[in-house]
């Protein structure tokens, strides 16, 4: 009786193991917007205005020179 009973709680910690959550989009992030229109979050990097589309691609520039740039890590 006491092996029935292990045996039957073994057999239901594994196969809940193999239950899936179904993996829906959530309604936080919209894609249909431009880019540079922003998250609407305080949390942006500093010169960029969200809503400019000219302040968006100088900043942009700046990561790609900055940050991205290999050339001028090396110097």
């Amino acid at each position: 009786m006491k092996h029935v009973l292990t045996a039957t709680v073994a057999a239901v910690v594994l196969l809940s193991a193999c239950s899936d959550k179904p993996q829906e989009m959530g309604g936080g992030v919209r894609q249909d917007t431009a880019a540079f229109n922003g998250t609407q979050t305080p949390f942006v990097a500093s010169g960029w205005k969200q809503g400019d589309k000219t302040s968006w691609e100088q900043q942009l520039r700046v990561r790609t020179q900055i940050g991205q740039n290999e050339y001028s890590k090396a110097k």
